[in-house]
């Protein structure tokens, strides 16, 4: 069986209302409207290419925000829109991933 997406990133928008960190407090929620946006403007989402989806709780919140791409079980830590290209020009679309940005 193959997988519908060629790679699937998923970006953490959790928000938590205990005062502990979540990746919505870092900007999450816009990083994954601009990797969104940007994929539906270029043509690389759907099958056979790119997934980009929101999630709940990824469970990584003290490297917050985080995103994890799959097949490939790589997860990122990012900071703004620089990133997010980095990210889908390297790793999404180039199969090179991102190693200053890795959570080990």
């Amino acid at each position: 069986m193959s997988n519908f997406y060629k790679r699937h990133i998923f970006f953490c928008n959790n928000i938590r209302n205990d005062g502990k960190q979540c990746c919505s407090q870092n900007g999450a929620k816009e990083m994954y409207r601009y990797a969104k946006d940007k994929c539906r403007a270029n043509g690389s989402l759907g099958a056979g290419r790119l997934g980009v989806s929101e999630s709940r709780c990824l469970g990584r919140c003290e490297n917050g925000p985080v995103a994890v791409v799959y097949p490939d079980n790589v997860w990122y830590q990012y900071i703004d829109e620089e990133d997010i290209d980095e990210i889908f020009e390297s790793h999404m679309e180039g199969d090179e991933i991102v190693n200053r940005l890795l959570i080990k």
